[in-house]
């Protein structure tokens, strides 16, 4: 949207700026001096649980990701606040920043202010800066004829969402949805950092082929899923072929799906699924062939079940095989 508004308008640039708004990139940068540059970032949405200490731990997971998936470390945040004036119990909101508190104790983040105005509809979300060398950052581009594509968490969060507010998802699939959506990409960035990758993003609101498209599309390539492979949270197939799906999703194929060619064994939920728009999804990397053992090797020393889901070919640029 912001990207639409844009169009046509010529801010300031100046040539610090590392990484604007040009490319969808996951945040913005800019060089302070030769050796440091900030990464800054900002995201909030509505409650997407009914537990608001839960749905803080979400929010500020959500918004940290971007400066990882860029390969920086996250040092500050502030918080930003829409909340009712009056007939919500103040102690609703309460809960709510202290989850994401509670996050940012986790990443070794400090929280140091925000803003806040009175809305009838709650919001919360965080801005976050984060640091890193211009010369080691990651980004969404680069992605190389023979690199391999890895996911680090598993699909299916807006699914899962939307089978909640029907009432229809298991405590246990929820639970699954919850772990995946406050489980930092902390480790997952540093270990892709320490081996060396040509690309990243995180897999959020566009859902898992949107942001690969974005990858693509900067990259000049064209790339082949495998779908088997692609991790999905339990239960999020099942609610998808009920039509438990978010508006989003439906968006998110129209968008892209000029760019996709899918096999015609593909089951319709599970390509649904790869529409999914995901909140606080894992990272998709594109590595080179000889350095993907040694990721997948040292993500599970870490704790992140890392999946390669695909392969990035040559050909026409800007397309996308399921297989």
């Amino acid at each position: 949207m912001l990207d639409r508004a844009l169009d046509g308008l010529k801010p300031f640039r100046s040539p610090d700026l590392l990484v604007g708004f040009e490319g969808n990139a996951d945040a913005g940068v800019f060089r302070l001096s030769d050796d440091l540059a900030i990464v800054q970032t900002v995201d909030f949405f509505t409650p997407i649980v009914d537990d608001p200490f839960t749905y803080g731990r979400i929010a500020a997971a959500n918004a940290l990701s971007d400066v990882y998936a860029m390969g920086a470390k996250p040092v500050t945040a502030m918080n930003i606040v829409a909340f009712p004036k009056e007939g919500m119990d103040p102690g609703i909101l309460r809960s709510i920043l202290q989850g994401g508190i509670a996050i940012l104790k986790e990443a070794g983040v400090s929280l140091a202010g925000g803003h806040s105005v009175a809305d009838q509809e709650i919001k919360y979300g965080m801005s976050i800066t984060g640091i890193v060398h211009p010369d080691r950052l990651v980004r969404n581009t680069g992605m190389r004829p023979g690199d391999c594509l890895v996911l680090t968490k598993p699909l299916g969060t807006g699914v899962i969402n939307t089978a909640l507010k029907a009432g229809c998802a298991s405590p246990e699939s929820v639970e699954a949805a919850v772990k995946v959506m406050t489980t930092l990409n902390r480790d997952a960035s540093s270990v892709m950092c320490a081996v060396g990758v040509h690309a990243c993003t995180d897999i959020t609101g566009f859902g898992f082929i949107g942001h690969l498209a974005e990858m693509v599309i900067n990259s000049g390539v064209n790339v082949e899923i495998d779908t088997e492979a692609v991790p999905i949270i339990p239960q999020a197939l099942e609610y998808a072929a009920m039509g438990m799906l978010p508006g989003g999703a439906y968006c998110n194929k129209e968008y892209r799906q000029a760019m996709v060619d899918a096999d015609g064994s593909i089951s319709d939920e599970l390509e649904m699924l790869l529409y999914d728009p995901q909140t606080s999804g894992g990272l998709l990397i594109s590595v080179a062939q000889d350095r993907v053992d040694e990721l997948l090797k040292l993500l599970d020393a870490r704790g992140v079940n890392g999946s390669m889901v695909g392969t990035v070919k040559m050909g026409t640029p800007g397309k996308i095989a399921l297989r």
